[in-house]
């Protein structure tokens, strides 16, 4: 392909760039350049990440830096693209496509891995649909701050290179001040990438993409009789993996739509994403979601749903007779649930300091979550307080039904190597979340020019399952009072 990068200016500094993507067929995606912005300003730049992708950028100026993370200049080697897909959103199809991202190429690290960089916000693309390419810096900050408590959660999640502000304004509900990202994933493509070529019925490219996807993320599946049918168990996997992950710290993704699923099991696009603070199955934050279909309770079943719109596409790979195809999609599918089910409570046992299995398990933690769903308890802190030597006086923990399960995970605790349930309670449950209203606190600080407040909290959430005093301050939930909390998608 050949990429309009010349008509930027060089960077004076390299990463270790490619572009493989550009190896499929041009339906997958349109060349597409970076609109400079008027007035670059680094806001954060995540250097520890930077050292762990081995981009050594310590000789640039915070204002090189600025002009390289708002695309107003490229370095070497860049083939700046827009990615073509499409995506159920609340269950309706609809063709996407990137229209407010730039993909620069794929960093290849020190060690082979092979990561894409991205600019989210950095001017429209061809598929943009009349809007401006742009973002805000409030939703930005949040992808931010959020994909890295998801990372210090141990959560597979993209990751957030760097935030600059543009100088400029972007004008959604109201005027907010622009700002562009850098996000670093292990690809972008998605369950709607597959939704997309299905949906031309060309099945040499549906073909290519799957061999791609599998080289770059299941390679052990190269050699496989059925190699499409494994990879989508294999993704199908990752996912229960990840849902699982997401449901014990209580994550709220808020618009699982199949666009935003990747098909390397990285949580993508933080958008109406929140935390639970009181624990009920039912809450929804995002400001979008009317009915409730992305409510915390229901995001396993959602994740099913979307590999299922994942099976469909994959069809004509998995066998050349219709029936047969779906009866063994049916069957790949059938192991969602079953893994999800034993990832879920396998963590929860952690959570509870169980070491070994027994059959009473799940009614064990089926039992504690009716209890603080019950109170309205705090699910975070609540978990925690199980780890102290003397319980908090929340009304959770005075109920006559919790001293008589508190009293039976004793006896659970005592049928194994009791002295280490604690260490391992307190190595699952974190003490730092991203609290909702902290983070709000950093988007509002930030707007007015005061950065600190974001720091600090990034640096309570590099090490949530840290009880140390320089955190205590992040633990506590949200007053009590006014509206109900709300979260927007930013675009």
């Amino acid at each position: 392909m050949q990429s309009d990068a010349s008509l930027l200016p060089a960077a004076p500094f390299k990463l270790n760039l490619e572009s493989s993507y550009t190896s499929l067929p041009a339906i997958f995606y349109s060349p597409a350049k970076p609109t400079p912005v008027p007035n670059p300003k680094l806001i954060v730049f995540n250097e520890p990440l930077a050292a762990e992708l081995g981009i050594d950028l310590s000789d640039a100026s915070d204002a090189e830096l600025a002009a390289l993370f708002s695309g107003n200049v490229l370095v070497e080697n860049s083939t700046p693209i827009a990615q073509a897909y499409a995506g159920h959103q609340f269950g309706h199809f609809t063709t996407l496509g990137d229209g407010r991202a730039i993909l620069l190429g794929e960093h290849l690290t020190p060690d082979g891995k092979r990561v894409d960089i991205q600019l989210k916000g950095p001017g429209p693309t061809p598929y943009s649909r009349r809007g401006d390419g742009r973002a805000a810096l409030g939703p930005m900050l949040r992808e931010y701050i959020v994909s890295e408590a998801m990372h210090g959660l141990g959560i597979p999640t993209t990751r957030s290179l760097a935030v600059v502000a543009t100088g400029e304004n972007v004008y959604r509900e109201n005027v907010l001040p622009g700002a562009i990202l850098t996000r670093v994933a292990s690809s972008h493509m998605r369950v709607g990438t597959f939704e997309y070529i299905a949906a031309q019925g060309d099945l040499e490219s549906l073909t290519a993409l799957a061999d791609y996807a599998i080289r770059r993320h299941y390679p052990e599946l190269l050699t496989r009789e059925n190699k499409y049918l494994e990879f989508f168990g294999a993704v199908a996997d990752r996912q229960a993996q990840r849902i699982a992950q997401w449901m014990s710290v209580g994550f709220i993704h808020g618009v699982m739509n199949t666009d935003n699923m990747t098909i390397s099991g990285e949580t993508i696009d933080y958008g109406p994403c929140a935390f639970i603070d009181a624990y009920n199955p039912g809450t929804v934050f995002s400001s979008i979601d009317q009915q409730g279909r992305y409510a915390f309770g229901n995001q396993p079943a959602i994740a099913s749903w979307n590999l299922a719109r994942l099976a469909e596409t994959l069809l004509p790979l998995f066998h050349t007779d219709d029936g047969e195809a779906i009866r063994l999609a049916k069957t790949e599918l059938g192991k969602y649930s079953v893994a999800f089910n034993a990832y879920w409570l396998q963590i929860m046992r952690s959570k509870l300091g169980l070491i070994t299995e027994e059959p009473g398990d799940l009614n064990l933690v089926q039992t504690w979550l009716g209890l603080l769903e019950k109170h309205r308890a705090d699910f975070t802190n609540s978990f925690r307080a199980l780890t102290a030597e003397k319980l908090p006086e929340e009304p959770v923990f005075q109920d006559s039904e919790f001293a008589s399960w508190y009293a039976l995970l004793g006896e659970r605790h005592r049928r194994q190597a009791a002295d280490a349930a604690p260490a391992l309670m307190r190595k699952t449950n974190p003490v730092v979340i991203a609290r909702n209203h902290r983070v709000e606190e950093v988007l509002a600080a930030a707007e007015n020019g005061d950065l600190t407040v974001m720091h600090k909290l990034v640096t309570a959430l590099q090490n949530p399952f840290a009880d140390q005093p320089d955190n205590l301050a992040y633990r506590a939930p949200a007053p009590t009072g006014g509206e109900p909390y709300k979260t927007f998608c930013g675009t």
